[in-house]
């Protein structure tokens, strides 16, 4: 899990943004605010965000109907945190996707709390699989073999990879059920080996479904989440 979080605060009030700052910022968490709809779908299709929390009473918006969206492409943990807090609103904001709902005002060491529960529960420490003292990555009837740099089937048989190709397969099944965006997975894949990438990612990516999934027009292991980036879905087991 990396040392620093990023948290998009979406609120049309500039002193509830401030406020929800002053409180998670001395927690280790970096905080970036929009202020509508519209600039909160501008930000997470540039930067990859760790949770959002999320105003319903966005002005001439409906927060709830940007809730839908979201939870429609991608799955970046989301809390609401508004004045609605009848409890319809309240049923309806979790039926729709939140991880947490709380009503303002708002008591700012609850609310950091709150962000501290729904990050340790959606993205538990275990699910980045470290690759120390790790020798073989088993998933979805692959073996990725860390030692040796290869790609096996169950039955031990090999299968051709490029140096870039197992790089970013490495680096997505370390980073399980997780959106990583192009530059991420470029940036990761490359600290590796220092290997220099002279193709896109997208076509690596295409490269590797051929290789491991049954339907590579539908793909189950390596999903791609519109406007964000790609998630390894299949779990991982590691030796």
């Amino acid at each position: 899990m990396k040392e620093t979080q990023n948290v998009l605060v979406v609120d049309d009030e500039p002193e509830v943004c401030n406020l929800v700052a002053r409180c998670l910022q001395p927690g280790g968490y970096e905080v970036e605010t929009a202020y509508c709809g519209a600039e909160m779908q501008q930000r997470i299709s540039d930067k990859l965000y760790d949770l959002i929390v999320l105003d319903l009473n966005l002005q001439g918006e409906d927060g709830l109907m940007y809730l839908r969206n979201l939870r429609q492409e991608m799955d970046i943990p989301v809390i609401i945190l508004t004045a609605r807090g009848e409890p319809v609103d309240r049923i309806v904001g979790l039926e729709l996707g939140a991880d947490d709902y709380l009503p303002k005002p708002f008591e700012p060491r609850e609310l950091l709390a709150r962000v501290r529960t729904v990050l340790r529960r959606v993205k538990p420490e275990s699910e980045n699989v470290t690759l120390s003292n790790k020798r073989q990555l088993h998933f979805a009837g692959w073996i990725l073999d860390l030692h040796t740099r290869q790609l096996k089937t169950e039955a031990g048989q090999p299968v051709e990879l490029t140096t870039a190709q197992y790089d970013v397969l490495v680096t997505l099944a370390t980073h399980p059920n997780r959106v990583l965006t192009r530059d991420q997975i470029l940036d990761f894949a490359r600290d590796r080996e220092g290997t220099p990438f002279d193709r896109s990612i997208d076509v690596h990516i295409g490269h590797l479904r051929q290789k491991i999934e049954h339907d590579r027009r539908h793909p189950e292991i390596i999903k791609t989440v519109h406007g964000a980036g790609y998630m390894f879905a299949a779990k991982v087991a590691t030796q």
